[in-house]
């Protein structure tokens, strides 16, 4: 299904991961992984949607939880939370991540090896 990525220093990443499951989305992080160098010159650039309900305001936890049951029937994809992003970045082989917030339901979400 996928073939080998070249190397490269970004990989950007947008509204695709959700759409896929765990499985999936792992396949896709880990071939990433390969393709970025192992000196830290490199990352993988996502923007996509992390729901965090205690820092969101109610509309925007409401609007999040509408794409998850969007994903959910649509694709056999979800919305995820930090927690779940971090577990499949640790499963992909990076060691770190940053999170950022944007404007509208979207964050940017860079991921080092």
């Amino acid at each position: 299904m996928f073939q080998a990525i070249p190397p490269a220093d970004a990989i950007l990443l947008k509204l695709t991961l959700h759409a896929l499951s765990d499985e999936e989305c792992l396949k896709v992080l880990k071939k990433c992984r390969e393709a970025i160098p192992g000196n830290g010159q490199g990352k993988v650039i996502i923007i996509d949607i992390v729901i965090d309900d205690k820092k969101d305001e109610h509309e925007i936890t409401k609007a999040k939880l509408f794409f998850d049951l969007l994903m959910m029937v649509v694709v056999t994809g979800r919305e995820r939370s930090e927690k779940d992003w971090k577990k499949l970045f640790l499963e992909a082989g990076f060691s770190n991540y940053k999170l950022t917030p944007i404007f509208g339901l979207r964050s940017l979400i860079e991921v080092y090896p």
